[in-house]
């Protein structure tokens, strides 16, 4: 049984471009935004809501943006890398790391928003500083080992139609 009290301080911080894909490849479609919020909060005191985005000049990223901004979420943004020969990267794992231990002695609850393996270190060394973590993700896009490692998993695929559009 998941313990839920109205008066827990929550960290949400979700990996953007980690849901879109997943979504995408996953159902052939795209996240609400919106739900995937209310789910992460639960009725619980919302300290920071950060969505992590990647900015690839895409024609709706602004209208994205905003729409995120206008849902709740602080939008941290970073600009994707191109390398020679067309190899392009944009991730936020170090950022989302180091916001979350910093945040973190403001916090019970931490609820990180992604399926990525590499974020399992985090969620030890958070535990062991005393705040409980929740992995919210797509069961089919989630890492076994961040899966197991959080206090708590919430399987988005178990109900797809509310985190998505």
């Amino acid at each position: 049984m998941v313990s839920i009290y109205k008066d827990q301080r929550v960290g949400i911080f979700v990996d953007v471009q980690n849901m879109y894909y997943s979504a995408r490849n996953v159902y052939s479609n795209k996240v609400d935004f919106e739900s995937l919020l209310d789910k992460a909060q639960q009725n619980r005191k919302v300290t920071r809501a950060i969505a992590y985005a990647i900015e690839s000049e895409t024609p709706d990223e602004k209208n994205f943006f905003e729409t995120l901004e206008n849902i709740g979420f602080e939008v941290k943004k970073k600009k994707l890398k191109e390398y020679y020969g067309g190899a392009k990267k944009g991730d936020w794992d170090m950022g989302i790391a180091i916001d979350a231990l910093k945040i973190a002695s403001k916090l019970d609850v931490v609820v990180l928003v992604t399926g990525d393996g590499d974020f399992t270190h985090l969620v030890n060394h958070l535990q062991a500083e005393g705040v409980r973590v929740e992995v919210m993700a797509f069961e089919e896009s989630a890492s076994k080992e961040l899966k197991e490692s959080a206090n708590n998993f919430i399987d988005m695929s178990e109900n797809p139609d509310a985190f998505l559009m």
